[in-house]
């Protein structure tokens, strides 16, 4: 590695700074297509060759204006909410409200199903070490099953009586299902135990189009809502004002040749739930500075044609990853590596009803294929750069992928590393500045590189038979 090549970290934290600085950055917004052309503009003064706008299809969605009261026996009350994205527009409806019961889902049909979503908390090794806490916070839901498998770095023991709080629920995306299936005609989300009491939540992301209206409301409302149904009866005035059509997104390609034709891909995603310096500001900051350094050694010292990817459209399921892999099926075969870089992330703790941060990063996962050559080169690169608080977990350590932009080329054969962190703040609006771990911006972007390093000489084949 050259020292002295690799970008420093102010020089990273602006390029966040400036794509932070756009606004909101969902797909399709003003402020993606800006951050689509500000990524080729650095490709191209990098000097990165066939620079391109690759066409991904994908749906827009835009809410633009909403509102939520309930009626009970003491009077009406306003509570602040914000739409489930993708969820059905409506005009002003009033509806019972009835708490949804498993048990007896059939209460709600017709109504709006009040609903409690909570976080999952889990120990920080606990996707690798697995034990009892994890069959807890499990239990038989389908949509979450933990494989733990890989490895632990964490020497100063900071993981020791420890709890993560993830941004995602047993069920992922498929919080409005157990509604719909129901017959309910809408879907109130109460975030109960949510830190900072937010109902600023960009979930689901997978962009796929729920016939009823959904908003969500804040932890503290939902018990406000439960009380008032305590004393009687409840109902509730909704409105949804939003759009949804189909557009065309951009991922955006550069190469660097290098000793031989296979490819070396380096990418994450340019757009956001919000304006999101974690997600994925960091993202395209680290792939960015990928490319700043790569760019200024010779061709013969770059191990293979690298490819730098920054994907469209990560909040709707990934559309720009699987619009890029379906582009380039007959090139997947030649991939050496994908390595995946998204989210520098400082850990905020609740403490006396005020989110602080902790002082410590987020934790480091990398999820990397079954290959034991390259999980030996994370371990080397994370070892090397001391880059604590890191797991190396299977691409199925949660679900049948990485649950990174990157996780489409997994079933598709392709050997992958992808890093991420999950802090419970990823989908909110409260994702700012502060929220980066800019002490982690040069270890992660020196372990990348090593990474890329240790691919010299080893073909796709060969990657691919080191099992």
């Amino acid at each position: 590695m050259r020292d002295d090549l690799v970008p420093g970290a102010l020089e990273i934290l602006g390029w966040i700074e400036r794509i932070y600085a756009q606004g909101i950055r969902r797909p399709g917004y003003p402020a993606d297509r800006w951050a689509e052309e500000f990524c080729a503009e650095r490709f191209r003064d990098f000097g990165l060759e066939n620079v391109r706008l690759e066409p991904a299809p994908l749906p827009y969605w835009e809410p633009r204006s909403w509102s939520l009261h309930a009626r009970g026996e003491d009077g009406e009350i306003e509570l602040p909410c914000f739409p489930l994205p993708h969820s059905a527009p409506t005009e002003e409806i009033e509806l019972p409200l009835v708490p949804f019961d498993p048990e007896s889902p059939s209460a709600v049909e017709g109504k709006a199903s009040l609903h409690d979503t909570t976080l999952l908390r889990i120990p920080p090794a606990s996707p690798v070490t697995g034990g009892s806490a994890v069959e807890e916070v499990v239990g038989d839901d389908i949509e979450m099953a933990m494989r733990p498998g890989g490895r632990v770095f964490d020497s100063r023991g900071s993981f020791d009586g420890a709890m993560q709080v993830l941004p995602f629920g047993s069920r992922f995306q498929w919080v409005m299902e157990p509604a719909l299936e129901a017959g309910a005609a809408a879907y109130i989300g109460a975030l109960t135990d949510y830190p900072g009491d937010s109902c600023q939540y960009y979930v689901p992301y997978d962009g796929v189009a729920r016939p009823i209206p959904g908003l969500w409301i804040r932890g503290s409302d939902g018990a406000r809502l439960r009380s008032m149904l305590d004393t009687g009866s409840v109902r509730v005035r909704l409105r949804v004002d939003s759009i949804r059509e189909e557009i065309t997104s951009y991922n955006v390609v550069g190469e660097l040749p290098g000793a031989d034709p296979e490819w070396v891909v380096i990418g994450s995603h340019h757009d956001g739930p919000w304006c999101s310096a974690v997600e994925d500001g960091s993202g395209i900051a680290l792939v960015l500075a990928q490319a700043a350094y790569w760019s200024k050694l010779p061709e013969a010292e770059r191990p293979h044609r690298l490819v730098f990817l920054l994907n469209a459209g990560h909040m709707v399921g990934s559309a720009g990853c699987h619009a890029f892999i379906d582009a380039h099926a007959e090139d997947l075969e030649r991939i050496v590596l994908e390595l995946h870089l998204e989210h520098a992330a400082r850990e905020f703790v609740e403490r006396d009803g005020a989110l602080v941060p902790s002082g410590e990063p987020e934790t480091r996962w990398f999820f990397t294929s079954r290959i034991t050559a390259l999980e030996s080169s994370v371990a080397e690169a994370l070892e090397a750069e001391k880059l604590d608080r890191s797991l190396i977990l299977a691409p199925d350590a949660f679900t049948d992928q990485p649950t990174t932009d990157g996780g489409p080329f997994h079933p598709r054969g392709v050997p992958l590393v992808d890093y991420l962190t999950a802090p419970f703040y990823l989908f909110d609006e409260m994702d700012r500045m502060d929220k980066i771990d800019v002490a982690s911006l040069v270890p992660v972007t020196r372990v990348a590189v090593r990474l890329v390093e240790s691919t010299k000489g080893i073909s796709a084949a060969a990657m691919r038979s080191t099992s």
